[in-house]
């Protein structure tokens, strides 16, 4: 069986709460921690919420990182989703951990696309391939 990505979600509690609601901030931690991963930015789309809190996503090349912040709270939730076997996504799990000031944090992996590629077969041109 093959897995064909790792989506880890986060809490983050106890969170500098200045941090969570300054935008250049959160964005430069989220860019930061998928090149600290070694992965391949693409894009990044940040918001900011009025009277408080950020929501944005860095797209990688791997999938994506993404973040919704609750200053009010001391609070982030992050996922971050990496295919493939290059980057390790609790490397950019440490970096935001680290930037955000978390005095607690709870964490859940998941394995994605779990397949069994040697035998998973599709139909192309009415010819049916096999994937290896």
């Amino acid at each position: 069986m093959k897995n064909l990505g790792r989506h880890i979600l986060v809490e983050f509690y106890g969170c500098n709460k200045k941090k969570l609601n300054d935008l250049k901030f959160i964005q430069n931690t989220m860019i930061g921690a998928a090149e600290y991963a070694k992965a391949t930015v693409v894009e990044d789309v940040f918001h900011k919420f009025n009277p408080h809190g950020i929501s944005g996503v860095v797209v990688i090349a791997e999938s994506h990182l993404a973040i919704h912040t609750w200053p009010e709270y001391g609070y982030a939730a992050v996922d971050l989703f990496t295919c493939g076997e290059s980057v390790d996504p609790w490397d950019a799990f440490q970096y935001i951990s680290d930037k955000l000031e978390s005095n607690n944090k709870t964490t859940m992996e998941l394995k994605r696309g779990t397949l069994d590629v040697a035998n998973l077969k599709v139909k192309s041109d009415e010819k049916e391939k096999a994937f290896v």
